[in-house]
Protein backbone atom coordinates (compact mmCIF):
# COMPACT_ATOMS: atom_id res chain seq x y z
CA UNK A 1 0.00 0.00 0.00
CA UNK A 2 2.82 2.60 0.73
CA UNK A 3 4.30 2.15 -2.96
CA UNK A 4 0.72 2.94 -4.43
CA UNK A 5 0.51 5.71 -2.42
CA UNK A 6 3.68 6.85 -3.34
CA UNK A 7 2.64 6.24 -6.59
CA UNK A 8 -0.22 8.28 -6.79
CA UNK A 9 1.60 11.04 -5.08
CA UNK A 10 4.65 11.02 -7.90
CA UNK A 11 1.20 10.77 -10.79
CA UNK A 12 -0.14 14.26 -8.30
CA UNK A 13 3.39 16.10 -8.21
CA UNK A 14 3.96 15.08 -12.56
CA UNK A 15 0.52 15.94 -13.19
CA UNK A 16 0.79 19.68 -11.31
CA UNK A 17 4.53 20.09 -12.95
CA UNK A 18 2.99 19.08 -16.90
CA UNK A 19 -0.38 21.61 -15.99
CA UNK A 20 1.80 24.50 -14.84
CA UNK A 21 3.59 24.60 -17.56
CA UNK A 22 0.96 23.68 -20.61
CA UNK A 23 0.87 27.45 -21.43
CA UNK A 24 4.48 26.88 -22.63
CA UNK A 25 3.87 24.09 -24.33
CA UNK A 26 0.68 25.84 -25.98
CA UNK A 27 3.39 28.87 -27.39
CA UNK A 28 5.57 25.97 -28.43
CA UNK A 29 2.82 24.15 -30.71
CA UNK A 30 1.76 27.40 -32.06
CA UNK A 31 5.36 28.91 -32.77
CA UNK A 32 5.82 25.12 -34.20
CA UNK A 33 2.73 25.62 -36.71
CA UNK A 34 3.67 28.83 -37.36
CA UNK A 35 6.99 28.08 -38.08
CA UNK A 36 5.88 25.29 -40.41
CA UNK A 37 3.36 26.29 -42.02
CA UNK A 38 5.23 29.69 -43.19
CA UNK A 39 8.21 27.41 -44.79
CA UNK A 40 5.54 25.86 -46.85
CA UNK A 41 4.32 29.46 -47.67
CA UNK A 42 7.87 30.93 -48.69
CA UNK A 43 10.02 27.71 -49.63
CA UNK A 44 8.36 28.14 -53.09
CA UNK A 45 8.77 31.66 -53.63
CA UNK A 46 12.21 30.94 -55.45
CA UNK A 47 10.93 27.61 -56.62
CA UNK A 48 7.56 28.28 -58.93
CA UNK A 49 9.15 31.71 -60.78
CA UNK A 50 12.37 29.55 -62.27
CA UNK A 51 9.94 26.23 -62.05
CA UNK A 52 7.09 27.85 -64.04
CA UNK A 53 9.63 28.89 -66.78
CA UNK A 54 11.02 25.82 -66.97
CA UNK A 55 7.98 23.96 -67.57
CA UNK A 56 7.17 26.35 -70.47
CA UNK A 57 10.08 26.42 -72.26
CA UNK A 58 10.20 22.97 -71.99
CA UNK A 59 6.18 22.85 -73.80
CA UNK A 60 8.51 24.89 -76.49
CA UNK A 61 11.00 22.55 -76.45
CA UNK A 62 8.72 19.68 -77.43
CA UNK A 63 6.57 21.73 -79.98
CA UNK A 64 9.45 23.22 -82.06
CA UNK A 65 11.10 19.25 -81.90
CA UNK A 66 7.04 18.57 -83.50
CA UNK A 67 7.58 21.31 -86.48
CA UNK A 68 11.27 20.23 -87.13
CA UNK A 69 10.07 16.70 -87.47
CA UNK A 70 7.86 17.39 -89.89
CA UNK A 71 9.94 19.46 -92.08
CA UNK A 72 13.33 17.70 -91.39
CA UNK A 73 13.99 13.94 -92.96
CA UNK A 74 14.46 11.18 -90.59
CA UNK A 75 17.61 10.79 -88.90
CA UNK A 76 18.50 14.45 -88.87
CA UNK A 77 19.69 16.25 -85.72
CA UNK A 78 17.82 18.94 -84.24
CA UNK A 79 18.99 21.58 -80.97
CA UNK A 80 16.83 23.42 -79.09
CA UNK A 81 18.63 26.58 -77.01
CA UNK A 82 17.10 26.64 -73.49
CA UNK A 83 16.88 30.54 -72.46
CA UNK A 84 16.64 30.02 -69.00
CA UNK A 85 19.99 28.24 -68.31
CA UNK A 86 21.75 28.06 -71.66
CA UNK A 87 21.69 25.01 -72.48
CA UNK A 88 21.04 22.84 -76.14
CA UNK A 89 18.90 19.69 -76.31
CA UNK A 90 19.99 17.64 -78.90
CA UNK A 91 16.50 16.11 -80.29
CA UNK A 92 18.64 13.38 -82.07
CA UNK A 93 20.12 11.90 -79.32
CA UNK A 94 17.86 13.05 -76.38
CA UNK A 95 21.18 14.99 -74.96
CA UNK A 96 22.34 18.24 -73.29
CA UNK A 97 24.92 20.39 -74.20
CA UNK A 98 25.89 23.57 -71.82
CA UNK A 99 28.85 24.60 -74.63
CA UNK A 100 28.58 25.97 -78.00
CA UNK A 101 31.74 24.12 -78.70
CA UNK A 102 29.70 20.74 -78.37
CA UNK A 103 26.77 21.81 -80.76
CA UNK A 104 27.44 19.31 -84.38
CA UNK A 105 27.56 22.11 -86.62
CA UNK A 106 24.36 21.10 -88.84
CA UNK A 107 22.19 23.82 -90.67
CA UNK A 108 19.37 23.15 -88.09
CA UNK A 109 21.39 24.18 -85.31
CA UNK A 110 20.99 27.39 -83.28
CA UNK A 111 23.53 28.98 -82.25
CA UNK A 112 24.30 30.08 -78.26
CA UNK A 113 24.21 33.54 -77.51
CA UNK A 114 27.59 34.91 -77.06
CA UNK A 115 27.49 36.12 -73.62
CA UNK A 116 26.84 32.83 -71.22
CA UNK A 117 24.96 34.70 -68.37
CA UNK A 118 22.09 33.65 -66.25
CA UNK A 119 19.67 35.87 -68.16
CA UNK A 120 16.65 34.90 -69.52
CA UNK A 121 16.56 35.49 -73.30
CA UNK A 122 12.90 35.75 -73.68
CA UNK A 123 11.82 38.75 -71.35
CA UNK A 124 8.38 38.97 -73.12
CA UNK A 125 7.26 35.50 -71.50
CA UNK A 126 9.52 36.23 -68.65
CA UNK A 127 7.13 39.24 -68.09
CA UNK A 128 4.04 37.14 -68.75
CA UNK A 129 5.01 34.61 -65.73
CA UNK A 130 3.83 37.39 -63.63
CA UNK A 131 0.36 36.84 -63.92
CA UNK A 132 0.70 32.98 -63.40
CA UNK A 133 2.72 33.27 -60.72
CA UNK A 134 0.78 35.86 -59.13
CA UNK A 135 -2.33 33.45 -58.99
CA UNK A 136 -0.76 30.73 -57.90
CA UNK A 137 0.30 32.45 -54.94
CA UNK A 138 -2.64 34.14 -54.29
CA UNK A 139 -4.57 30.98 -54.56
CA UNK A 140 -3.49 30.01 -50.74
CA UNK A 141 -4.54 33.31 -49.23
CA UNK A 142 -7.61 33.24 -51.30
CA UNK A 143 -8.47 29.93 -49.84
CA UNK A 144 -7.93 30.68 -46.32
CA UNK A 145 -9.80 34.09 -46.76
CA UNK A 146 -12.84 32.20 -47.64
CA UNK A 147 -12.43 29.27 -44.42
CA UNK A 148 -11.53 31.68 -41.83
CA UNK A 149 -15.47 32.88 -40.87
CA UNK A 150 -15.97 29.06 -40.69
CA UNK A 151 -13.35 28.28 -38.54
CA UNK A 152 -13.11 31.36 -36.10
CA UNK A 153 -17.16 30.41 -34.81
CA UNK A 154 -15.90 26.81 -34.81
CA UNK A 155 -13.37 26.68 -32.60
CA UNK A 156 -15.60 28.53 -30.08
CA UNK A 157 -17.99 25.78 -30.00
CA UNK A 158 -15.69 22.47 -30.64
CA UNK A 159 -12.51 24.44 -29.09
CA UNK A 160 -8.74 23.91 -30.36
CA UNK A 161 -7.53 20.77 -30.42
CA UNK A 162 -9.53 19.15 -33.50
CA UNK A 163 -9.03 22.14 -36.13
CA UNK A 164 -5.21 22.16 -34.95
CA UNK A 165 -4.88 18.81 -35.71
CA UNK A 166 -6.78 18.78 -38.59
CA UNK A 167 -4.56 21.91 -40.19
CA UNK A 168 -1.31 19.54 -39.89
CA UNK A 169 -3.00 16.70 -41.69
CA UNK A 170 -3.98 19.21 -44.84
CA UNK A 171 -1.07 20.58 -44.65
CA UNK A 172 1.21 17.63 -44.68
CA UNK A 173 -1.02 16.23 -48.20
CA UNK A 174 -0.46 19.52 -49.29
CA UNK A 175 3.22 19.67 -48.80
CA UNK A 176 3.36 15.80 -50.34
CA UNK A 177 1.12 17.35 -53.45
CA UNK A 178 4.07 20.03 -54.20
CA UNK A 179 6.45 17.79 -53.89
CA UNK A 180 5.50 15.65 -56.65
CA UNK A 181 3.24 18.03 -58.76
CA UNK A 182 4.70 18.49 -62.32
CA UNK A 183 1.77 20.93 -63.92
CA UNK A 184 0.61 24.33 -63.01
CA UNK A 185 -2.91 23.09 -62.02
CA UNK A 186 -1.53 20.17 -59.49
CA UNK A 187 0.68 23.28 -57.89
CA UNK A 188 -2.45 25.48 -57.86
CA UNK A 189 -4.73 22.76 -56.11
CA UNK A 190 -1.76 22.30 -53.54
CA UNK A 191 -1.16 26.00 -52.80
CA UNK A 192 -4.70 26.32 -52.32
CA UNK A 193 -5.48 22.90 -49.95
CA UNK A 194 -2.71 24.78 -47.81
CA UNK A 195 -5.34 27.37 -47.24
CA UNK A 196 -7.58 25.58 -45.60
CA UNK A 197 -5.25 23.65 -43.11
CA UNK A 198 -3.37 27.19 -42.58
CA UNK A 199 -6.92 28.39 -41.40
CA UNK A 200 -7.72 25.34 -39.54
CA UNK A 201 -3.58 26.21 -37.17
CA UNK A 202 -3.61 29.78 -37.84
CA UNK A 203 -6.71 30.62 -35.81
CA UNK A 204 -7.10 28.01 -33.59
CA UNK A 205 -3.38 28.83 -32.38
CA UNK A 206 -3.81 32.59 -31.81
CA UNK A 207 -6.94 31.64 -30.40
CA UNK A 208 -5.56 29.30 -27.96
CA UNK A 209 -2.64 31.62 -26.78
CA UNK A 210 -5.13 34.83 -26.30
CA UNK A 211 -7.52 32.20 -24.07
CA UNK A 212 -4.24 31.47 -21.80
CA UNK A 213 -2.23 34.33 -21.23
CA UNK A 214 -5.21 36.87 -20.17
CA UNK A 215 -3.11 39.38 -18.87
CA UNK A 216 -2.68 42.13 -21.89
CA UNK A 217 1.09 42.52 -21.52
CA UNK A 218 1.90 38.76 -21.16
CA UNK A 219 -0.14 38.06 -24.05
CA UNK A 220 1.34 40.49 -26.19
CA UNK A 221 4.68 38.92 -25.08
CA UNK A 222 3.34 35.39 -25.79
CA UNK A 223 2.32 36.56 -29.68
CA UNK A 224 4.92 38.24 -30.09
CA UNK A 225 7.27 34.67 -29.77
CA UNK A 226 4.72 32.78 -31.48
CA UNK A 227 4.92 35.84 -34.18
CA UNK A 228 8.75 34.77 -34.06
CA UNK A 229 7.78 30.92 -35.34
CA UNK A 230 6.26 32.72 -38.40
CA UNK A 231 8.96 35.09 -38.95
CA UNK A 232 11.68 32.12 -38.76
CA UNK A 233 9.33 30.22 -41.35
CA UNK A 234 9.62 33.44 -43.53
CA UNK A 235 13.52 33.78 -42.85
CA UNK A 236 13.98 29.81 -43.59
CA UNK A 237 11.75 29.29 -46.44
CA UNK A 238 12.98 31.62 -49.22
CA UNK A 239 16.83 30.46 -48.71
CA UNK A 240 16.01 27.02 -47.91
CA UNK A 241 13.77 26.53 -50.95
CA UNK A 242 16.37 28.27 -53.43
CA UNK A 243 19.56 26.33 -52.17
CA UNK A 244 17.84 22.46 -52.41
CA UNK A 245 16.26 23.42 -55.91
CA UNK A 246 19.68 24.41 -57.01
CA UNK A 247 21.58 21.72 -55.53
CA UNK A 248 18.99 18.78 -54.62
CA UNK A 249 15.68 19.24 -56.29
CA UNK A 250 12.33 20.22 -56.38
CA UNK A 251 11.07 17.74 -54.51
CA UNK A 252 13.55 17.76 -51.01
CA UNK A 253 12.26 20.80 -49.55
CA UNK A 254 9.11 19.73 -49.31
CA UNK A 255 9.73 15.96 -48.63
CA UNK A 256 11.86 17.55 -45.33
CA UNK A 257 8.39 19.66 -44.25
CA UNK A 258 5.98 16.56 -44.57
CA UNK A 259 8.24 14.93 -42.18
CA UNK A 260 8.30 17.10 -40.00
CA UNK A 261 4.63 17.83 -40.00
CA UNK A 262 4.24 13.88 -39.50
CA UNK A 263 5.92 14.17 -36.03
CA UNK A 264 3.58 17.22 -34.95
CA UNK A 265 0.34 15.20 -35.76
CA UNK A 266 1.27 13.78 -32.54
CA UNK A 267 1.26 16.64 -30.62
CA UNK A 268 -2.12 17.13 -29.14
CA UNK A 269 -3.67 18.86 -26.00
CA UNK A 270 -7.15 19.73 -24.06
CA UNK A 271 -9.46 22.42 -25.09
CA UNK A 272 -12.29 23.46 -23.91
CA UNK A 273 -15.93 25.73 -25.78
CA UNK A 274 -17.19 28.87 -25.12
CA UNK A 275 -19.78 31.29 -26.78
CA UNK A 276 -18.36 34.23 -28.28
CA UNK A 277 -18.84 37.60 -29.80
CA UNK A 278 -20.74 36.86 -33.20
CA UNK A 279 -18.26 36.90 -36.28
CA UNK A 280 -20.29 39.47 -37.93
CA UNK A 281 -20.59 41.90 -34.57
CA UNK A 282 -16.69 41.88 -34.60
CA UNK A 283 -16.39 43.09 -38.36
CA UNK A 284 -18.89 45.70 -37.91
CA UNK A 285 -16.47 47.13 -35.00
CA UNK A 286 -14.62 49.89 -36.13
CA UNK A 287 -11.22 49.74 -34.27
CA UNK A 288 -11.24 46.10 -35.23
CA UNK A 289 -10.94 46.95 -38.61
CA UNK A 290 -8.41 49.92 -38.16
CA UNK A 291 -6.22 46.82 -36.84
CA UNK A 292 -7.45 44.24 -39.21
CA UNK A 293 -6.40 47.25 -42.06
CA UNK A 294 -2.67 47.91 -40.94
CA UNK A 295 -2.49 43.53 -40.84
CA UNK A 296 -3.74 43.54 -44.21
CA UNK A 297 -1.65 46.49 -46.28
CA UNK A 298 1.22 45.98 -44.12
CA UNK A 299 1.77 42.10 -45.18
CA UNK A 300 -0.05 43.40 -49.10
CA UNK A 301 3.93 44.51 -49.57
CA UNK A 302 5.70 41.64 -49.33
CA UNK A 303 2.79 39.68 -51.08
CA UNK A 304 3.25 42.00 -53.58
CA UNK A 305 7.06 41.38 -53.80
CA UNK A 306 6.82 37.57 -53.52
CA UNK A 307 5.78 36.80 -56.90
CA UNK A 308 6.99 39.66 -58.87
CA UNK A 309 10.74 40.62 -56.88
CA UNK A 310 12.25 36.99 -58.52
CA UNK A 311 11.33 37.97 -61.89
CA UNK A 312 11.99 41.55 -62.01
CA UNK A 313 15.77 39.99 -60.81
CA UNK A 314 15.41 37.59 -63.51
CA UNK A 315 15.12 40.28 -65.93
CA UNK A 316 17.18 43.02 -64.64
CA UNK A 317 19.73 41.67 -62.65
CA UNK A 318 20.23 37.96 -64.33
CA UNK A 319 20.20 36.15 -61.01
CA UNK A 320 20.68 32.62 -60.81
CA UNK A 321 18.35 30.59 -58.82
CA UNK A 322 19.78 30.48 -55.58
CA UNK A 323 20.06 34.18 -55.60
CA UNK A 324 16.36 34.47 -56.17
CA UNK A 325 15.55 33.15 -52.48
CA UNK A 326 18.25 34.81 -50.74
CA UNK A 327 17.05 37.94 -51.52
CA UNK A 328 14.38 37.86 -49.08
CA UNK A 329 16.90 36.77 -46.39
CA UNK A 330 17.47 40.64 -45.14
CA UNK A 331 13.65 40.74 -44.89
CA UNK A 332 13.04 37.36 -42.93
CA UNK A 333 15.84 38.17 -40.51
CA UNK A 334 14.78 42.05 -39.83
CA UNK A 335 10.91 40.29 -39.07
CA UNK A 336 12.17 37.82 -36.55
CA UNK A 337 14.36 40.59 -34.95
CA UNK A 338 10.99 43.38 -35.14
CA UNK A 339 9.02 40.38 -33.73
CA UNK A 340 10.56 39.74 -30.80
CA UNK A 341 11.76 42.89 -29.66
CA UNK A 342 8.36 45.06 -30.21
CA UNK A 343 6.23 42.09 -28.59
CA UNK A 344 6.98 43.73 -25.36
CA UNK A 345 8.09 46.90 -26.36
CA UNK A 346 4.99 47.66 -28.31
CA UNK A 347 2.84 47.51 -25.07
CA UNK A 348 5.04 50.05 -23.56
CA UNK A 349 5.39 52.73 -25.81
CA UNK A 350 1.91 52.32 -26.93
CA UNK A 351 0.87 49.74 -29.48
CA UNK A 352 -0.95 52.20 -31.87
CA UNK A 353 2.41 54.32 -32.27
CA UNK A 354 4.11 51.19 -32.81
CA UNK A 355 1.95 50.65 -35.60
CA UNK A 356 2.12 53.96 -37.28
CA UNK A 357 6.08 53.92 -37.24
CA UNK A 358 5.84 50.79 -38.82
CA UNK A 359 3.47 51.56 -41.68
CA UNK A 360 5.22 54.43 -42.82
CA UNK A 361 8.50 52.40 -42.61
CA UNK A 362 6.87 49.41 -44.84
CA UNK A 363 5.66 52.36 -47.75
CA UNK A 364 9.13 53.61 -47.90
CA UNK A 365 11.04 50.92 -48.20
CA UNK A 366 9.35 49.43 -50.48
CA UNK A 367 9.04 52.12 -52.91
CA UNK A 368 13.04 51.83 -52.56
CA UNK A 369 13.02 48.33 -53.41
CA UNK A 370 13.23 48.87 -57.41
CA UNK A 371 16.23 51.63 -57.13
CA UNK A 372 18.70 48.54 -56.42
CA UNK A 373 20.97 47.44 -59.38
CA UNK A 374 21.94 44.10 -57.85
CA UNK A 375 21.03 41.93 -54.80
CA UNK A 376 23.45 43.82 -52.54
CA UNK A 377 21.28 46.66 -53.49
CA UNK A 378 18.05 44.70 -51.87
CA UNK A 379 20.14 44.41 -48.64
CA UNK A 380 18.27 48.00 -46.69
CA UNK A 381 15.29 48.21 -48.35
CA UNK A 382 14.20 44.11 -47.79
CA UNK A 383 15.36 45.13 -44.20
CA UNK A 384 13.26 47.76 -43.45
CA UNK A 385 10.31 46.04 -44.79
CA UNK A 386 11.05 43.14 -42.62
CA UNK A 387 11.44 45.19 -39.60
CA UNK A 388 8.67 47.49 -40.15
CA UNK A 389 6.33 44.62 -41.09
CA UNK A 390 7.63 43.13 -37.43
CA UNK A 391 6.58 45.94 -36.09
CA UNK A 392 3.02 46.42 -37.20
CA UNK A 393 2.15 42.50 -36.80
CA UNK A 394 3.42 42.26 -33.06
CA UNK A 395 1.30 45.24 -32.67
CA UNK A 396 -1.57 44.34 -33.93
CA UNK A 397 -2.06 41.04 -32.94
CA UNK A 398 -2.28 41.39 -29.32
CA UNK A 399 -4.40 44.86 -29.81
CA UNK A 400 -7.01 42.93 -31.38
CA UNK A 401 -7.59 40.60 -28.19
CA UNK A 402 -7.48 43.44 -26.28
CA UNK A 403 -10.04 44.97 -28.09
CA UNK A 404 -12.38 41.69 -27.74
CA UNK A 405 -11.34 42.31 -23.93
CA UNK A 406 -12.42 45.84 -24.29
CA UNK A 407 -15.76 45.94 -26.20
CA UNK A 408 -16.90 42.68 -26.53
CA UNK A 409 -16.45 39.08 -24.80
CA UNK A 410 -13.42 37.45 -24.18
CA UNK A 411 -13.85 34.49 -26.24
CA UNK A 412 -10.93 34.73 -29.07
CA UNK A 413 -11.83 32.53 -31.93
CA UNK A 414 -13.97 34.86 -33.94
CA UNK A 415 -11.69 38.51 -33.77
CA UNK A 416 -8.29 36.00 -34.66
CA UNK A 417 -10.12 34.52 -37.91
CA UNK A 418 -10.70 38.45 -38.32
CA UNK A 419 -6.72 39.01 -38.01
CA UNK A 420 -5.70 35.73 -40.23
CA UNK A 421 -8.37 37.02 -43.07
CA UNK A 422 -6.70 40.24 -42.67
CA UNK A 423 -3.44 38.98 -43.29
CA UNK A 424 -4.75 36.32 -46.17
CA UNK A 425 -6.10 39.55 -47.77
CA UNK A 426 -2.80 41.02 -48.46
CA UNK A 427 -1.57 38.04 -49.56
CA UNK A 428 -4.47 37.32 -51.66
CA UNK A 429 -4.32 40.68 -53.22
CA UNK A 430 -1.15 41.39 -53.12
CA UNK A 431 0.33 38.47 -55.58
CA UNK A 432 -2.70 38.81 -57.81
CA UNK A 433 -3.13 42.53 -58.22
CA UNK A 434 0.69 42.58 -57.82
CA UNK A 435 1.29 39.91 -60.84
CA UNK A 436 -1.00 42.22 -63.28
CA UNK A 437 0.27 45.29 -62.47
CA UNK A 438 3.80 44.67 -62.55
CA UNK A 439 3.37 42.91 -66.23
CA UNK A 440 1.08 46.25 -67.11
CA UNK A 441 3.38 49.44 -66.07
CA UNK A 442 6.38 47.46 -64.30
CA UNK A 443 7.57 46.08 -61.15
CA UNK A 444 8.89 50.20 -59.94
CA UNK A 445 5.24 51.49 -60.02
CA UNK A 446 3.90 48.50 -58.23
CA UNK A 447 5.80 49.11 -55.35
CA UNK A 448 5.21 52.90 -55.40
CA UNK A 449 1.23 52.43 -55.20
CA UNK A 450 1.31 50.08 -52.46
CA UNK A 451 3.86 52.72 -50.50
CA UNK A 452 2.03 55.20 -51.28
CA UNK A 453 -1.08 53.81 -50.08
CA UNK A 454 0.81 52.09 -46.67
CA UNK A 455 2.03 56.02 -45.79
CA UNK A 456 -1.64 57.20 -46.13
CA UNK A 457 -3.02 54.66 -43.88
CA UNK A 458 -0.46 55.07 -40.99
CA UNK A 459 -2.46 57.70 -39.81
CA UNK A 460 -5.58 55.59 -38.79
CA UNK A 461 -3.50 54.05 -36.18
CA UNK A 462 -4.28 56.65 -34.16
CA UNK A 463 -8.00 56.06 -33.35
CA UNK A 464 -6.17 52.55 -32.03
CA UNK A 465 -4.64 55.55 -29.15
CA UNK A 466 -7.73 55.26 -26.46
CA UNK A 467 -10.50 53.05 -27.76
CA UNK A 468 -13.85 52.74 -26.18
CA UNK A 469 -15.16 49.90 -24.19
CA UNK A 470 -18.41 48.66 -23.41
CA UNK A 471 -19.86 50.81 -20.20
CA UNK A 472 -20.60 47.52 -17.91
CA UNK A 473 -16.81 46.56 -18.56
CA UNK A 474 -15.72 49.97 -17.94
CA UNK A 475 -17.59 49.75 -14.63
CA UNK A 476 -16.54 47.00 -13.19
CA UNK A 477 -13.02 47.78 -13.93
CA UNK A 478 -13.08 50.84 -12.01
CA UNK A 479 -15.28 48.98 -9.28
CA UNK A 480 -11.86 46.89 -8.97
CA UNK A 481 -9.87 49.54 -9.09
CA UNK A 482 -11.44 51.56 -6.53
CA UNK A 483 -11.41 48.50 -4.10
CA UNK A 484 -7.68 47.87 -4.67
CA UNK A 485 -7.10 51.67 -3.96
CA UNK A 486 -9.25 51.12 -0.59
CA UNK A 487 -7.41 48.24 0.53
CA UNK A 488 -4.32 50.24 0.08
CA UNK A 489 -5.63 52.97 1.94
CA UNK A 490 -6.57 51.16 5.04
CA UNK A 491 -3.47 49.09 4.81
CA UNK A 492 -1.47 52.64 4.77
CA UNK A 493 -3.67 54.35 7.92
CA UNK A 494 -2.80 50.50 10.05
Amino acid sequence: MGRLDALRQFNLIKWLREERQSRKLILFIVFVALLLDNMLLTVVVPIIPSYLYYLDEQADVVLKNNTLSQQEPPGAFHSIVSLYDNTVRLSGFNATVRSPDLVPTTPAVAELPQNSSDCPQSSSKLVNENVKVGMLFASKATVQLITNPFIGPLTNRIGYQLPIFAGFCIMFISTIMFAFSSSYALLFLARSLQGVGSSCSSVAGMGMLASVYTNDEERGHAIGIALGGLALGVLVGPPFGSVMYEFVGKTAPFLILAFLAVILLLCLFPSQSQKGTPLLTLMKDPYILIAAGAICFGNMAIGMMEPTLPIWMMETMCARKWQLGVAFLPASISYLIGTNIFGTLAHKMGRWLCALIGMIVVGISVICVPFARDIYGLILPNFGVGFAIGMVDSSMMPIMGYLVDLRHVSVYGSVYAIADVAFCMGFALGPSIGGSIAESIGFPWLMTIIGVVDIFFAPLCIFLRNPPGQEEKIVRLNTHLNTINHILHEHTET
